[in-house]
């Protein structure tokens, strides 16, 4: 299985912390060993790193850890290959244009009979069973709001019965970003933890690193994470029950 991090924050904030106990799960402490990607996202427009190499001992991921882009809205995934070789085209995540706004989507799961699904005028560019079930979710959105909505939230309930199609498939773990707003889809294992003030000092699970937040943020700042596995060990996070999703804007839960 692949693993996944996501963050949605109220002000552009770096994830160099996070993405430190990451990395390490893809070839060190992990058997994530087949590729790497995150996405960040600036005002409409995202960077994307990827390398089919593991994290771990990745030159661009140890650039991503070094320099500490801020973004508001975060998308990251590490791959244990089952469908599709090891290769930059099958690397998470994925990026598609919908309604004049970058969509980013990672998958951690197998999905059978995933052929079947029609995907329009998305075409999948790799071999993987999570971007072919990608470009069929921006299908299906498509179809049913054939102009931008008004009501994404209404939307994100849509994706949400959506994913929970692509799970009677198999296993579904999904985090996706229109860049406002970050949603996570739950079918076995996703996590997420909101900071906000008074913050405190967090213990990586993966590596012999801590943080104190108080030194790092201000009284505003609302910051939430969101991880296939908890990677502290010294905080409380939030399981999102299978067949559920959690989305979140501005770092905020929207309930």
């Amino acid at each position: 299985m692949c693993e996944l991090l996501g963050m949605s924050a109220n002000v552009p904030t770096d994830i160099c912390f996070s993405f430190t106990g990451l990395v390490q799960r893809g070839g060190g402490t992990g058997p994530h060993k087949d590729g790497w990607g995150i996405t960040f996202y600036e005002g409409k427009g995202c960077r994307t790193f990827k390398d089919p190499q593991p994290s771990f001992n990745s030159p661009i991921a140890k650039l991503v850890q070094d320099y500490p882009i801020k973004s508001c809205s975060v998308v990251a995934h590490i791959r244990q290959a089952n469908r599709g070789k090891v290769a930059l085209e099958n690397t998470h995540p994925f990026t598609r244009e919908l309604w004049g706004r970058n969509w980013t989507y990672a998958h951690n799961g197998q999905l059978k009979g995933h052929r079947s699904l029609e995907t329009g005028p998305f075409r999948p560019i790799g071999e993987t069973d999570s971007e072919q079930a990608f470009c069929w979710l921006l299908h299906k959105l498509t179809q049913r709001y054939p102009r931008t909505p008004s009501n994404m939230q209404a939307v994100f309930r849509y994706i949400t019965e959506l994913a929970g199609q692509l799970r009677e498939k198999g296993v579904f773990n999904m985090l996706l970003s229109d860049g406002r707003y970050v949603m996570a889809f739950c079918s076995t294992n996703l996590y997420w933890i909101t900071r906000r003030a008074p913050f405190g000092v967090a213990k990586l699970l993966d590596q012999d690193v801590e943080i104190d937040f108080q030194e790092e943020t201000t009284l505003n700042d609302v910051v939430t994470v969101i991880a296939t596995q908890p990677l502290t060990g010294n905080e409380t996070w939030h399981k999102i029950a299978p067949g559920e999703s959690e989305l979140f804007c501005l770092g905020e839960r929207v309930v």
